[in-house]
């Protein structure tokens, strides 16, 4: 017979979360990633937002803050709740058992017990529509959680369409889907029009997801479609929107620098920054538009460029300090 401390590891290890992925990960990622996750925000409209703290609280238990992976883990259980707009549901049990997890390393078996309880009520509740496969909602979080890592995209496509064929009304993961079939296939040439058709009409269902609508920008610009005017209606509505990595300005000045100017992607980075003078996502994003005008331009750079350039990489580094290695040695 098992003992109480062997019987509780048991069903810790059955569980579905972070702490059972098998997700191997580096100090540099788990602070790059962070840095990653930071960068997205908490836009309250944000549909990710319990998945990004569920994240966060992971990320910050493997760098050793056990308090913050606990502030992080109860903002996720906020957050799921207050998206779906329920105190409860299968959305949890990824969260749940992260926190079992965590008061298991805490010493606090009570307190494991006491979630381990919760998500056994959870999945007897919320049953999978499969009895083959996991439930869609622990496969979108797995899938988002394999994405944030850079983890095989494939898999991570195959989990957003075991997810979707479930549970197919959730806009968000049909986006994120394409977005992973996108990332296992993009190419300098652009997307297989099988996939750039999926994309169009996920963008039609999502139609506010300017993450989305940058991508689908950019790969018809890799196709040699004309984008020039989308591209400028695009920048008008990211520069309105809350800063975010998912706003689509990444993307967005890539497709200024390739196909538009260097000159109107740094203005457009500018005009960015003017608005949100102290967010380090756009110090960052202005930073690297200078950096790419200065070293691919045919003609000399002037003093001043040279001398904002380097500025830029300066905050950059201070506000990125673990991971600005580019950067220290662009700056070199």
């Amino acid at each position: 017979m098992m003992s109480a401390a062997q019987t509780l590891a048991s069903r810790l290890k059955a569980l579905q979360c972070h702490f059972t992925w098998d997700l191997d990960l580096s100090r540099s990622l788990l602070s790059r990633c962070r840095d990653n996750l930071i960068d997205i925000g908490t836009d309250n409209g944000n549909r990710w937002l319990g998945h990004i703290y569920n994240l966060r609280g992971f990320i910050q238990y493997k760098l050793g803050s056990n308090e913050d992976a606990q502030r992080f883990f109860n903002k996720a259980t906020d957050a799921f709740n207050k998206m779906r707009n329920a105190d409860e549901g299968p959305w949890l049990v990824v969260n749940y058992g992260n926190l079992a997890w965590l008061h298991h390393h805490l010493g606090d078996q009570a307190e494991s017990e006491a979630y381990l309880s919760k998500v056994d009520a959870l999945n007897t509740k919320y049953p999978s529509p499969s009895q083959e496969e996991l439930h869609p909602e622990i496969y979108a979080e797995k899938a988002y959680t394999l994405m944030t890592f850079n983890g095989d995209m494939n898999l991570v496509a195959d989990y957003f369409q075991r997810a979707i064929e479930m549970q197919p009304d959730m806009v968000e993961w049909n986006s994120w889907h394409v977005l992973a079939l996108t990332y296992a296939s993009s190419s300098s040439t652009g997307l297989d029009d099988d996939i750039l058709k999926k994309m169009r009409t996920a963008l039609v269902q999502d139609p506010e997801n300017l993450y989305l609508a940058a991508h689908y920008l950019c790969e018809r610009a890799k196709k040699e479609e004309s984008v020039e005017d989308e591209a400028r209606e695009l920048a008008t509505k990211v520069l309105r929107s809350p800063v975010s990595s998912y706003s689509g300005l990444k993307l967005l000045l890539w497709v200024y620098r390739k196909y538009i100017s260097a000159d109107e992607a740094i203005d457009l980075a500018e005009e960015a920054l003017k608005n949100h003078p102290d967010e380090r996502y756009l110090k960052r994003r202005a930073a690297l538009c200078y950096e790419k005008k200065i070293l691919f331009s045919d003609s000399p750079s002037t003093k001043s460029m040279i001398d904002r350039a380097v500025s830029l990489h300066h905050e950059v580094i201070l506000l990125y300090p673990d991971s600005s290695l580019k950067r220290k040695i662009h700056l070199a």
